[in-house]
């Protein structure tokens, strides 16, 4: 059984930064991971992925400059540092395993964790 665990997230005023952390239990090694948000109202969207390795990233054009997704290897956490946030950042953030790098969509992912709430004031 794989657990996926999403922390870091909080209130921060625009502007500002957070980095969210994502932990896996169980057998869930050598996978690719990604990051997803969902706002209210609005369907779950693709933000960051990452390679099991660490050495491939993607990123949503919305986010690209802003946010970097990182891990050390495929054993370790998976980040997400969050600078220069806007309100419209704001949503709950999602962290997902795949067996394959580079899934935009959330059908590419077999384990979720529950979300970590980031909300960005203005």
């Amino acid at each position: 059984q794989v657990q996926v665990v999403e922390s870091g997230g909080g209130l921060v005023q625009a502007g500002g930064s957070l980095r969210l952390s994502c932990t896996a239990s169980g057998r869930a090694f050598n996978t690719a991971a990604g990051w997803f948000r969902q706002a209210p109202g609005q369907e779950r969207e693709f933000v960051a992925a990452i390679s099991w390795g660490g050495g491939s990233t993607s990123y949503a054009d919305s986010v690209k400059g802003r946010f970097t997704i990182s891990r050390d290897n495929a054993k370790n956490p998976v980040y997400l540092q969050m600078n220069s946030l806007k309100p419209e950042d704001t949503a709950v953030y999602y962290c997902a395993l795949s067996s394959y790098y580079g899934r935009l969509t959330s059908g590419g992912y077999d384990y979720w964790g529950q979300g970590t709430q980031v909300t960005v004031s203005s």
